[in-house]
């Protein structure tokens, strides 16, 4: 069965444009001009992916990405409009996985395609582990349910931001780099171009779990190099 991915942008062109090439990768696609027609096929639909284009009228990228956060965890991927960077941390801040820069070449794209639906299929599966709990003062996921508590209380996380927690907890007192965690987690060669990307998931993941850069109870920045818990 081929994975359902979401496109949505009002520029006709371009959503024409991805639907051929994800077409061409045998996923099937469902295509939209505007977020509110999206919105049904959000509700009726098992969606593996989304991409959405921020400059919409009316309901633009950013509220439907809101929107899709408050049920749902599958990867999605915001397209933003040449060296808008305060777009590209509004979207993750968001929730969003990953951002793509208008232009874009299309086969660059369908590789963050492929590296998100990796991802999020790793995140879904019911792997075993050798070590399924994994803790630190208080803080515990479940990599096996997926599941993060903080004191015993759950706090929901997006499948990138239980990566990132994964990762630093697997590697507990060992400082991993942005680098590193970034090719852990995307599988891809866009480290370069991306690197704030990291920088935004571990605020909002900080915001999640009650946590500060700069009085870290957990996740510990360690300037120019990484992060470590």
């Amino acid at each position: 069965m081929s994975d359902k991915i979401l496109v949505v942008d009002d520029e006709h062109d371009i959503a024409d444009l991805i639907e051929v090439y994800l077409q061409n990768e045998n996923y099937t696609v469902f295509k939209f001009y505007s977020a509110s027609e999206a919105l049904a096929c959000i509700e009726t639909t098992d969606l593996d992916l989304a991409i959405l284009d921020i400059m919409m009228p009316e309901v633009n990228g950013f509220a439907l990405c809101r929107k899709i956060r408050e049920k749902y965890t599958f990867p999605v991927i915001m397209l933003t409009a040449k060296d808008e960077e305060t777009d590209k941390i509004t979207g993750l801040t968001l929730g969003a996985d990953d951002y793509v820069t208008k232009p874009f070449r299309p086969l660059e794209l369908i590789a963050r395609v492929k590296a998100q639906l990796r991802r999020y299929q790793k995140y879904n599966s019911k792997k075993e582990e050798t070590e399924t709990v994994l803790t630190y003062a208080g803080l515990e996921i479940n990599t096996e349910t997926y599941e993060c508590m903080i004191n015993e209380k759950p706090i929901s996380l997006t499948p990138t931001e239980f990566s990132i927690l994964r990762i630093l907890l697997e590697n507990k007192g060992v400082v991993v780099s942005s680098e590193k965690l970034f090719h852990e987690i995307w599988q891809d060669e866009y480290y370069n171009k991306s690197n704030n990307t990291i920088t935004v998931h571990i605020r909002h993941l900080r915001e999640k779990i009650g946590d500060t850069a700069d009085e870290a109870k957990y996740i510990k920045t360690i300037w120019g190099v990484g992060y470590k818990i």
